[in-house]
């Protein structure tokens, strides 16, 4: 019997708590405003805060 997750998807049943995440500072290439990603951004590299990223993903 397969097992599925609240969302519909299919649950693997292995789950693993990596613990909180360390945030990185950067600037939005949108916006410009400060936010805080879960990686290292590379130099030159573009970085977009939760609402830019939210709407590039629409189109």
């Amino acid at each position: 019997m397969k097992n599925f997750n609240r969302d519909g998807g299919r649950d693997s049943g292995f789950k693993r708590d990596f613990g909180p995440r360390e945030m990185h500072k950067a600037v939005c290439a949108e916006c410009q405003q400060e936010c805080e990603v879960p990686f290292k951004p590379r130099e030159g590299g573009k970085v977009f805060c939760r609402e830019c990223f939210a709407k590039k993903r629409r189109f």
